[in-house]
């Protein structure tokens, strides 16, 4: 079970923490360059069970390095540029926009390697890492500081339905083929990834019913389902979220009772480390977006 945006703002770091203390939170997604990124590495450093990883932001966040030695992907505020359907294109056809790209990704490694924390897993913010170009960096550049598990965005609808009959396709149907292309770059690289992914469809809206919806189907193999908790709206969170609701399904008697059943298995990358793909054993939920 991951949260994803660690770092991002106070809000989001104690909602974390409480999650993690007295809920059912294993993991979290850290943005090295968040306003609050300090308090959240000192908060993991009291939690050694919470399993980190690196969120890798290239949209809508400040860069590490200074924005003149990543002109390309920033806007003039100096902030990472929000249209991603016109940065993905000059990310492919440019290879001088691919080398401040690779130096960006470069040094939220190098950011997160600093925090001294163990590193558990990646992704990335808006699932941008879909990009080809993007995952590529992401391996080739992550091996290099010890990366072994990432996160792919593929998440099933027949699982959705059985807990809304009336889910629509929504976002899967446009990421699906980049997820496939995706998976296999990771696993031909030697790279762990979950067997399927939760919280595309309910980014933002993943109640507590919804969660133990989920929890309740889960299939047999290793499953990531990843919130966005936080205590409240903060400065620069997305409209609409419903981020109390969120830490409220991760702090919920019923579900910290039924994952203590032993039908799911709690933990982060690290935790399911050489369990194979859709194993006979109890359903494991990794770590996110959490945990996968």
């Amino acid at each position: 079970m991951t949260a994803d945006d660690f770092g991002a703002a106070p809000e989001v770091n104690e909602a974390v923490e409480t999650a993690h203390r007295g809920g059912i939170l294993t993991a979290a997604s850290l943005m090295v360059s968040g306003t609050a990124a300090a308090d959240a590495v000192a908060r993991a450093g009291r939690m050694p069970q919470l399993r980190v990883g690196l969120h890798l932001v290239l949209v809508e966040g400040r860069p590490t390095l200074p924005a003149s030695q990543v002109s390309r992907l920033v806007d003039a505020d100096g902030c990472f540029r929000s249209d991603m359907a016109a940065l993905g294109a000059a990310i492919a056809f440019s290879p001088r926009v691919r080398r401040q790209l690779a130096a960006e990704i470069t040094a939220q490694f190098e950011a997160f390697a600093a925090t001294g924390l163990a590193l558990d897993h990646c992704n990335a913010h808006k699932h941008y890492h879909l990009h080809p170009a993007i995952g590529r960096l992401m391996a080739s550049i992550g091996r290099r500081f010890g990366v072994r598990a990432v996160r792919v965005p593929s998440e099933p609808l027949s699982v959705l339905r059985k807990i809304e009959p009336s889910t629509a396709r929504g976002p899967a149907l446009v990421t699906a083929p980049f997820a496939w292309l995706l998976r296999r770059r990771f696993r031909a690289a030697g790279l762990a990834t979950s067997d399927r992914v939760f919280g595309l469809q309910w980014s933002g809206a993943m109640t507590q019913a919804r969660l133990a919806g989920l929890l309740r189907h889960l299939p047999q193999g290793l499953t990531e389902i990843y919130l966005h908790p936080a205590t409240g709206a903060y400065a620069g969170s997305a409209p609409g979220y419903r981020y109390r609701e969120e830490l409220e399904a991760l702090t919920s008697p019923e579900l910290v009772r039924l994952c203590r059943t032993g039908a799911v298995r709690l933990g982060g990358f690290t935790d399911f480390e050489g369990l194979p793909a859709a194993v006979d054993s109890p359903r494991s939920m990794r770590p996110q977006e959490t945990a996968p």
